[in-house]
């Protein structure tokens, strides 16, 4: 069956607790259209309010190592003839009569050796002739599973990819300890990734995905991987979760701007990756409206603080949160 490209429909969310010391209430979460499938439930960390959180106490480090004088970057939107899609890294929605292949790995140790509904119909991160990370992104929509792989290529001896992973979109359990996935955090992507949609429908309900140059050699939860260069606790590590302040002022900004700023202060990033400082990730589409990401790109990092999610934590082994 011939697979499609879709976004992710948004609901309202239900109240949050204004205070640490308040219950926290569970997130109603989207549903991919055309699926019955939540991206992740409520509780899942990716959905979880750090509005209260403490400020990290390695916050100001971190940051010093992580090009404060920059400035946003989504990293997505039009190509403008650069190349033959988009930029941003596309979701493919198959069915269970999508045939499975095998797929070698590079990571062949910390990879889910499945079967993966991979085929001509589905959408490479830069297209099919990319150089870069070549992420797929796949949901079975008949059984709310996500496949994802990294560098992935279909060749005269078959599929290959360097590292592929997949989970139940109805469990938040973890990876194990020390496992890559599809990104460096061992963490998915797809909850990760903004959405045009969602924008559009004034509310996005979930953390996003963001990359640095240069990061430490451990990860905190529920990171389960790093790739750093440094063995520096002065450098973020993979899962660092980081806050637009609340103090930043959202005036002036156009509506759909507000959106996104809104959901870095209720959301925030979450460092999943190595790559160039501030970018973060969305879902591939030619219709992101450039005003936009130009306003967007205007956002400086010295707005952003580190959070401590450890009072978020339930199990070490989850993504459930309290």
């Amino acid at each position: 069956m011939a697979a499609t490209v879709v976004a992710v429909a948004l609901v309202a969310p239900t109240a949050v607790a204004s205070s640490a010391t308040q219950a926290r209430t569970t997130t109603k979460v989207s549903r991919l259209p055309g699926t019955a499938c939540h991206v992740f439930a409520g509780d899942n960390y990716w959905h979880a309010d750090i509005s209260d959180l403490p400020v990290n106490r390695h916050s100001a480090q971190w940051l010093r190592h992580m090009s404060p004088h920059s400035l946003l970057h989504p990293d997505f939107g039009p190509a403008y003839g650069a190349q033959p899609v988009p930029y941003g890294i596309p979701v493919t929605i198959v069915d269970r009569s999508h045939p499975r292949v095998a797929v070698r790995f590079t990571y062949g140790r910390e990879s889910d050796h499945v079967r993966y509904p991979l085929g001509k119909d589905t959408r490479i991160e830069g297209g099919k002739g990319a150089s870069g990370d070549r992420h797929a992104i796949i949901v079975d929509k008949s059984t709310c599973r996500l496949y994802e792989t990294w560098n992935t290529r279909h060749t005269s001896h078959g599929w290959h990819a360097g590292s592929g992973a997949t989970w139940l979109l109805t469990s938040n359990r973890l990876r194990p300890d020390g496992w890559t996935s599809a990104d460096a955090a061992g963490l998915p992507i797809l909850p990760g990734l903004l959405r045009l949609d969602e924008v559009r429908r004034g509310y996005v309900d979930h953390a996003i995905r963001f990359t640095t140059d240069v990061t430490d050699r451990r990860h905190v939860w529920p990171a389960r991987h790093d790739a750093g260069s440094v063995s520096n606790h002065a450098y973020p590590p993979m899962g660092a979760r980081f806050r637009l302040k609340a103090s930043f002022s959202l005036r002036g900004y156009r509506a759909d701007t507000k959106v996104v700023l809104r959901a870095m202060k209720q959301y925030g990033l979450v460092l999943a990756d190595n790559g160039s400082p501030w970018y973060f990730q969305g879902r591939a589409s030619a219709k992101w409206p450039s005003g936009l990401l130009d306003e967007l790109k205007s956002i400086p990092a010295s707005a952003f603080e580190a959070v401590d999610t450890a009072p978020l934590r339930v199990s070490r082994g989850s993504m459930t949160t309290k």
